[in-house]
């Protein structure tokens, strides 16, 4: 190991947990901020959090028939406008559980990046992470995000979505809120693992869609993550490749470089931030979303902004 590198390694070392205690673009509480402060713990967290929220494609299991106006908190990307959103709908303290039919509607990363948002505000480093989960469907991993909060010297892997119902649904034996290794797969592992031979990349997606772009596509999305831009799971941008575009080997030898970075981010975090600012991958003003098939400001309130001009 060179001079260099081992000073990286130090220096990322000791600054990883304090640098994953700022609040970033997305996980800014805003005026939301008090309500989760002195949670008594990670389990009275993720009580609170599913009380609130409502699984977009698990809303069936909860009796919900869900209309495309209320599949559009889906959309939103900062925890504040998702906390905005709860409110529209019951204007009761955040710490009060909703009825399914009252909690607003998201997927697995805004659960992932409230929780991280609420850890924070409690003191505690947390990170929101994109990558795959193996517990949904046999000998596939699925399209996830979950939370690394750090405890006892070492970060915790939790999946802040999953509550009692889903668990035994999916019959479960594990701790959500403290993962065993291998029960989710950040994307950079994922694509390392399948580099080395040992998964199929076709098994890493969702629903009829996998392969090694779709990896590739939450390894940007994991990059920006842990750069303070925890994004939609369907948002693309920059250099993320395409179903229908090959990847040349001069593409996979970079994405080869990102997941080798993710996957030791606490040693290359210095490393990971000029990669990110410099080489692409920044989250640029306007990201495609492609569950709405158009270009979209990434914040809510510069598309309403223009709309007023």
């Amino acid at each position: 190991m060179t001079i260099r590198a081992l000073m990286e390694r130090l220096m990322s070392a000791d600054d990883a947990p304090a640098h994953f205690l700022q609040s970033g673009p997305m996980t800014d509480l805003g005026p939301h901020a008090s309500a989760f402060a002195g949670m008594s713990g990670v389990e009275a967290l993720a009580d609170l959090v599913h009380g609130i929220l409502l699984h977009q494609h698990w809303a069936g299991a909860y009796g919900q028939t869900l209309t495309a106006e209320r599949q559009e908190s889906a959309q939103l990307r900062r925890a504040r406008d998702l906390l905005d959103a709860v409110r529209e709908l019951d204007p009761a303290p955040l710490t009060t559980a909703r009825p399914a039919d009252r909690r607003a509607v998201g997927v697995c990363s805004h659960f992932s990046v409230l929780a991280a948002a609420a850890l924070r505000a409690n003191g505690i480093p947390a990170r929101a992470r994109c990558g795959f989960g193996t517990y949904f469907e046999p000998q596939r991993g699925v399209d996830h995000w979950i939370v690394e909060y750090w405890r006892d010297g070492r970060w915790v892997a939790a999946d802040f979505q999953i509550d009692a119902l889903q668990a035994e649904h999916l019959r479960l034996d594990f701790d959500v809120l403290d993962q065993p290794e291998g029960k989710f797969l950040r994307a950079g592992e994922a694509w390392r693992a399948c580099r080395r031979g040992e998964h199929d990349p076709q098994s890493f997606g969702i629903f009829d869609e996998g392969g090694y772009w779709f990896i590739a596509q939450n390894l940007v999305r994991d990059v920006a993550a842990l750069n303070g831009m925890e994004m939609l799971p369907w948002d693309v941008w920059g250099p993320m490749p395409r179903p229908d575009n090959p990847m040349a080997a001069e593409t996979m030898n970079r994405f080869d470089r990102l997941a080798e970075l993710t996957d030791g981010v606490d040693t290359h975090l210095n490393t990971l931030r000029g990669v990110y600012r410099d080489s692409g991958l920044e989250v640029p003003a306007e990201v495609f979303n492609a569950s709405r098939r158009r270009i979209e400001p990434v914040f809510a309130d510069v598309a309403q902004e223009r709309a007023a001009t």
